[in-house]
């Protein structure tokens, strides 16, 4: 049987042993340096004035009384020094730097229980796609003197570097390089379908895809209506965020639905020949104003006159064009037709 346990070399009493207490007391030394470890400095020259408790590391290259002893623990108890050899995973605190150190087989290094982790979770459960995940009512990310910047970093230009909002997990939102590299901001109902609000591309050029905006006119040429009658439209040459048709008008054409509660800008342009006083007015719900071209004068020839407005108009709102006098009107794009532009 050997005469030391394996780990830390602590001496056994052995059969008919005397002085056992010798031996006894040189293993609660050993036990005494090593439980608990906490290591004063890491040197290899032994210090002027040790004080009794304190543990050393021998450096390389040690001197004096540490001479031969380089990668051992040394010690100070009761006036001498006893030296030790720690094995790989021994854990010591450093006072020195104030660190957890962990050997490594062949002496103390830094140990960071946050270095490098595969997965990490606070006060919730990480996985392998969300590999970080906080569960708190809060996340602050401060500066540390001045700035401070939060960086997503995407593979290539097809990948995506974004912020997702959700809803119940489900995404209601998201902006930043979603599949390209133009900034963009993204809605959804569902989760499932996405309409892109805005996109910045590198020109630095903002574009809205799904603003409402319309042109739209009736067509079919020259036309006089009647004094008191109404005319829709039939026709857009632009037609983005959701405008749509709806029902017919008596004079001719569809009434023209609003898809969005905003403020919009209204353009009215009339192209006439006028006989005498005549007027176009734009109309919401077929009661409202909210743009109007109005003339008094006979002509000889035809000319084009433009109303321009703001109003403010709600979701399902139709617009229509009402007419007075028995002036000859003639409709198609660039001549009688509407535009509108939601601010």
């Amino acid at each position: 049987m050997s005469e030391t346990t394996a780990n830390l070399e602590m001496p056994y009493i052995l059969p008919s042993q005397a002085q056992k207490h010798v031996t006894h007391n040189e293993a609660l030394q050993r036990l005494d340096a090593v439980t608990q470890l906490t290591i004063t400095a890491s040197l290899a020259t032994p210090p002027a004035t040790p004080a009794e408790g304190d543990c050393y590391f021998v450096a390389a290259s040690p001197t004096g009384a540490f001479s031969g002893k380089s990668g051992k623990l040394a010690f100070r108890q009761d006036g001498s020094w006893i030296f030790i050899t720690p094995k790989r995973g021994w854990r010591a605190w450093f006072v020195a730097d104030d660190s957890l150190k962990i050997h490594d087989g062949s002496g103390f290094a830094a140990y960071d229980a946050l270095a490098t982790h595969a997965v990490f979770g606070i006060n919730t459960s990480a996985d392998a796609t969300n590999r970080l995940a906080v569960s708190a009512d809060a996340t602050l990310l401060t500066h540390d003197g001045d700035d401070h910047r939060l960086k997503i970093n995407k593979a290539g230009p097809t990948d995506t570097a974004s912020l997702l909002f959700q809803s119940g997990w489900s995404g209601r939102a998201e902006m930043g390089l979603a599949g390209n590299d133009a900034f963009s901001i993204k809605v959804s109902g569902d989760g499932s379908t996405w309409q892109e609000a805005l996109t910045v591309g590198a020109a630095g050029r903002v574009l809205m895809p799904n603003r409402p905006l319309a042109r739209a006119t009736r067509g079919g040429g020259l036309v006089t209506p009647s004094s008191g009658s109404q005319t829709g439209f039939s026709t857009f040459a632009i037609n983005q965020g959701g405008f749509s048709l709806g029902a017919s008008v008596a004079g001719g054409g569809n009434r023209l639905i609003i898809p969005e509660t905003a403020p919009y800008l209204v353009c009215l342009s009339v192209e006439a020949n006028p006989a005498g006083a005549f007027s176009v007015d734009a109309r919401v719900n077929g009661t409202t104003t909210i743009a109007s071209v109005r003339d008094n004068d006979a002509a000889t020839a035809s000319y084009n006159m433009t109303a321009i407005g703001l109003a403010m108009l709600t979701a399902g709102d139709w617009l229509v064009l009402e007419h007075t006098g028995s002036t000859p009107i003639d409709f198609g794009l660039g001549k009688t037709e509407i535009s509108l532009v939601m601010l």
